[in-house]
């Protein structure tokens, strides 16, 4: 697996080795033992799935408060998206900074995205479909949106009109969401 650090400490991009011939091909998905070695110890608790019909839909800016903010491991298995991650960790070097990589079922790339950064997604195709390891369970009560269009972190989604859940199209901006994430190396 090649590795490398976004513009956001913390968010690094993951490309696999694939081995491929004329029947097809494998590579490793997850790899606890690559995963340490930059320093990422999540316990993984949870896998998830989503589904997007539509070109443009838009998923976040999500995150979960504390004491149960979640790290990510992010695929993309159908399709195509433009994932982001967005530093809001308090004392962080790249607070408030954003990093973004396109992810699709041809490039097999994944992105890892560590607690205190918020995360969303683009669908760059339609019938795109997502996979995501998450170290800390899905706790209703600490869901959170913020606004994807925050021009305090002035995300280019590269969509005019995205499709958004009601619930994503009435998030607060940063400043109005009374969040607060730490930084921890």
């Amino acid at each position: 697996m090649k590795a490398s650090e976004l513009d956001v400490r913390g968010v690094f991009l993951l490309e696999p080795v694939v081995h491929g011939d004329d029947r097809g091909w494998f590579y490793e998905l997850f790899s606890l033992r690559d995963l340490q070695k930059l320093g990422i110890n999540a316990p993984f608790v949870q896998d998830n799935r989503s589904y997007s019909a539509q070109k443009g839909t838009l998923r976040g800016l999500h995150c979960q408060a504390e004491p149960v903010a979640q790290g990510k491991l992010f695929t993309c298995t159908r399709g195509a998206v433009l994932d982001v991650a967005v530093d809001v960790r308090s004392g962080s070097p790249t607070y408030l900074r954003w990093a973004a990589a396109e992810l699709s079922e041809q490039n097999k790339r994944q992105l890892w995205i560590p607690r205190g950064c918020l995360h969303g997604f683009v669908t760059l195709e339609e019938n795109t479909e997502v996979f995501y390891k998450v170290d800390r369970f899905y706790s209703s009560a600490h869901d959170r949106s913020i606004r994807f269009d925050d021009p305090l972190f002035g995300v280019h989604w590269g969509v005019e009109n995205p499709v958004l859940s009601p619930k994503d199209a009435a998030a607060p901006l940063w400043k109005d969401a009374g969040l607060r994430f730490d930084f921890t190396e």
